[in-house]
């Protein structure tokens, strides 16, 4: 098992205040991370959103980006501002994963709701598609960084 508080100092922040928090306060906090997620660059944005990068587990339309600038890590994610809670998932991730390596990335655990006091509170739906934001960043960097 991975250390959270050393490979993932962000995370291990994280999953410290969310385990303070009473469950409402969880979701108020996950709801006021959906501010923080930045937009998507400007190129992308100018683009229709591509079916390949829609993350399939997610009823919520998620799109995911998985660039590595070297051997660093950099997500891009566009979620609609209509679905917060789903929006403040994915900032959690982006702002968990942020300059992470691929060793790092690989390492991850699948699920984060339990770690973050969330497992009964969202539900299977909401824990399938976060699993599947995970698979999808831990398979685009199997693809993009195999040796060739």
């Amino acid at each position: 098992m991975t250390d959270l508080s050393t490979t993932f100092p962000k995370l291990a922040e994280f999953i410290e205040e969310f385990q303070e928090l009473d469950e409402n306060e969880r979701l108020q906090t996950l709801v006021e991370l959906a501010d923080e997620l930045p937009p998507i660059s400007a190129d992308r944005a100018a683009e229709p959103l591509p079916t390949a990068c829609r993350v399939q587990e997610c009823q919520t339309p998620v799109h995911l980006w998985v660039d590595w600038a070297g051997n660093h890590l950099h997500l891009e994610a566009d979620v609609p501002e209509k679905s917060p809670t789903v929006r403040g998932l994915v900032a959690l991730v982006v702002q968990s994963l942020e300059g992470a390596t691929a060793a790092q990335v690989l390492s991850l655990p699948d699920d984060w709701l339990p770690m973050l006091g969330l497992a009964a509170t969202l539900g299977m739906t909401r824990q399938q598609g976060l699993r599947g934001v995970i698979r999808r960043i831990k398979q685009e960097t199997h693809r993009q960084l195999a040796p060739l």
